[in-house]
């Protein structure tokens, strides 16, 4: 794609979040991207927002499961950006009409307290950069069609990256753990809509372990000149299948010891 087309889908992108319309996915359109032109297409929607007004608080994992990167037709995860207007905390009360085909995962979040960057980092190196990890939920939505109600063409992973990896917020819980004072990999969650349980799983389906998730992230930008910050949220990637939300959905997501982080779709 020329640099033209790669700003004017970033455009498309962010006009259909303004305006509350999902559109045609970019490959409908530009049948050869590539994964290359998709994540250029994101941080050129990236850009946009930031000229607006908004500022970096972090990054997210996605994909991170074998199972969702065997559908997707990829062989690793993809990742996007967190901005500021994304952030929410447990106990929140969200406008569902602010986001399209809104869905709910259940993860860990990173929250850094020294740079982190380079191409072979350890689980030891991930703990060393981090202040704390907290449960966490996603909330991923859509801002172009999963399946076109045209064609019933499924959007791809380019897609998906091209819409910042379909990210549109996070939810924080209140339980901070120190990363190396228990083992991760074995941290659960059930997963509940409306007192029902839609979904459980434990944090090593990410990747056998959730560090590693941050750690693939941390090569991808060192190969990209870039790094972790600071400060940063670090989103780790879903143990759980999302689940639909829509108004009047009251979520729980039960960390046992660790926490429950509750939030309202209104």
């Amino acid at each position: 794609m020329t640099k033209e087309q790669i700003q004017k889908e970033a455009e498309r992108i962010h006009e259909a979040e303004q305006s509350k319309q999902q559109i045609q996915a970019s490959s409908i359109l530009y049948p050869d991207i590539t994964l290359s032109d998709a994540y250029q297409i994101q941080e050129a929607w990236m850009h946009i927002k930031l000229a607006q007004g908004r500022k970096i608080i972090g990054h997210k994992i996605g994909l991170t499961s074998r199972a969702m990167q065997m559908a997707m037709g990829i062989d690793e995860p993809d990742f996007g950006v967190l901005l500021d207007d994304m952030l929410f905390y447990d106990g929140a009360t969200i406008q569902t009409n602010d986001f399209l085909d809104p869905r709910i995962e259940a993860e860990l979040a990173f929250v850094l307290k020294q740079d982190l960057s380079g191409e072979n980092l350890s689980i030891q190196d991930v703990y060393d950069a981090t202040d704390y990890v907290v449960p966490a939920l996603e909330l991923i939505a859509a801002r172009s069609f999963r399946v076109d109600p045209t064609s019933s063409y499924k959007r791809t992973v380019k897609d998906t990256i091209s819409d910042n990896a379909a990210n549109a917020g996070i939810i924080l819980g209140k339980v901070k753990l120190a990363p190396a004072a228990i083992d991760l990999r074995w941290v659960p969650v059930l997963l509940s809509r409306n007192e029902t349980i839609e979904e459980t799983g434990v944090a090593a389906g990410v990747l056998g372990h959730p560090a590693l998730g941050v750690a693939w992230l941390a090569k991808k930008y060192y190969n990209l000149g870039r790094g972790l910050k600071a400060g940063q949220i670090i989103l780790a990637g879903s143990f759980t299948r999302p689940v639909i939300v829509k108004a009047g959905d009251k979520i729980q997501a039960d960390y046992g010891s660790f926490g429950i982080i509750n939030c309202n779709f209104v």
